[in-house]
């Protein structure tokens, strides 16, 4: 019977409709005297240029306060307020692979329509039940020696890339869309300067790259709305693919600038600033996003035998360079492991500026052989050694011999670094990665 109902539902000729009272900033008060709106529905505003989409944010006796995927220009008091059923669903398809997409689904690419598959996919959704969740798949490789050696990841593992604005955050990403060995990989690209778009698609992404991959696009003088939705239809993408049992990469630049627009939409719709201005929806949000990317049920197998996985890669942009302020922070603690991308690296000329001491996987100790985890604790402890000791050899005041664990990290250091440099177009695999470190610490530790 309740399927039946909803059948009818749908069928139904009555539209419910609204009208517009008032309009303040950037939030839009529809009356509502059936009491027939509900939160994150979806209503349609008659303006001159045509229907505006919008979303309830909000809801008070007699009235909803909405938020507009689009500019306000056109729209008036009295305006026309049509109350949609569809809160939002999406209709993924194969045939998506190789598009570009706007945060609605919309092509933006210029190469027609989009084709549409048999099964809706709701944009927001719940995780599988924890208990229900597959484990972590087998070692992925990123194709990135930093990362394949210092940061390693399993498939269905969610990694943060923490980074400074101009550190070589986009390159680095670039590298790893290109190169990380998955089926498929959903790229979200979210309040970015419209200029950089095309240069991800054409010289960090490529041709080969892009045809695995649906790219989804919200500049940053884009609505708050569009921006957040575009973080939500990213999810739901990979979900779809996930479920079929495909191994999609999901890379997110930037959960920041996510944050950022659930902030704006909580401002307008009265919620309190609190830490640094962002509203305590934002420190809800970003863990009911975030915690989708991962293992899929046990129930989903793709034809190797094993379920399919998200494997999350989201960009974090820290404000100041201070991996402290809120958004790092509470990203650290929901994300399974941080790539710190360090600014005095990036200045001395190495790519990626990957600072290998503050950067942490979790999954680590069962991603690697225990052969590779001794090369990186040997690897990392000369690290830590130089730099604890590096100002006073800048200055000259260490003398060669005082202390042995001091020299061998003084004579590792070049090497180290040699092996860290990677130019922007050369993929190393996981094996080769290994072997290259092993020959980089002897070369530096003879004895």
């Amino acid at each position: 019977m309740n399927a039946a109902a909803a059948i009818a539902d749908d069928l139904s000729p009555i539209v419910i409709e609204g009208a517009v009272l008032a309009v303040s900033g950037g939030a839009i008060e529809i009356a509502d005297r059936l009491g027939a709106l509900r939160m994150n529905a979806r209503v349609e505003i008659e303006t001159a240029s045509g229907p505006l989409l919008a979303e309830i944010v909000g809801l008070s006796e007699g009235k909803g306060l909405a938020l507009a995927f689009g500019a306000l220009d056109g729209v008036r008091r009295g305006a026309r307020a049509k109350f949609l059923k569809d809160a939002g669903s999406v209709r993924p398809a194969a045939a998506w692979l190789g598009r570009v997409i706007d945060g609605l689904g919309r092509p933006i690419d210029g190469k027609g329509p989009l084709g549409e598959g048999t099964k809706p996919r709701p944009r927001r959704a719940a995780p599988p039940p924890a208990p229900l969740r597959a484990r972590l798949g087998p070692a992925v490789d990123f194709g990135v020696k930093a990362l394949n050696a210092f940061t390693p990841a399993k498939a269905g593992q969610r990694m943060g890339v923490f980074s400074g604005s101009g550190v070589g955050k986009s390159a680095l990403l670039g590298m790893i869309a290109r190169n990380t060995q998955c089926d498929i990989s959903i790229i979200a690209l979210i309040g970015e300067r419209g200029r950089e778009v095309r240069d991800f698609l054409e010289d960090h992404l490529g041709p080969e790259g892009l045809s695995r991959s649906i790219v989804i696009v919200s500049t940053s003088d884009e609505p708050a709305m569009m921006r957040r939705e575009a973080g939500y239809l990213a999810l739901a993408l990979a979900e779809h693919f996930r479920d079929e049992g495909a191994h999609v990469l999901c890379l997110m630049d930037s959960l920041t600038r996510i944050a950022m627009a659930q902030r704006e939409i909580g401002l307008a719709s009265g919620e309190p600033p609190a830490t640094k201005g962002y509203t305590p929806s934002v420190f809800s949000a970003l863990p009911a996003l975030v915690e989708r990317a991962g293992p899929g049920a046990d129930g989903a197998y793709n034809d190797d035998g094993g379920p399919g996985y998200i494997t999350g890669v989201f960009s974090v942009l820290v404000e100041g360079d201070d991996h402290d302020e809120p958004i790092a922070d509470a990203a650290r603690a929901i994300l399974d492991g941080h790539i710190v991308l360090d600014r005095r690296i990036a200045e001395r000329g190495r790519f990626p500026a990957v600072d290998i001491l503050k950067s942490v996987s979790r999954a680590m100790p069962n991603a690697v052989s225990e052969e590779a985890a001794a090369l990186i604790a040997g690897a990392k402890t000369s690290a830590a050694v130089f730099d604890d000791m590096r100002e006073l050899i800048r200055i000259g005041a260490y003398r060669a011999g005082s202390n042995g664990d001091v020299d061998k990290a003084i004579a590792i250091h070049p090497e180290l670094e040699d092996f860290l440099s990677q130019p922007l177009g050369e993929h190393v695999p996981i094996d080769r990665t290994f072997e290259m470190l092993r020959s980089a610490l002897e070369k530096g530790d003879p004895a």
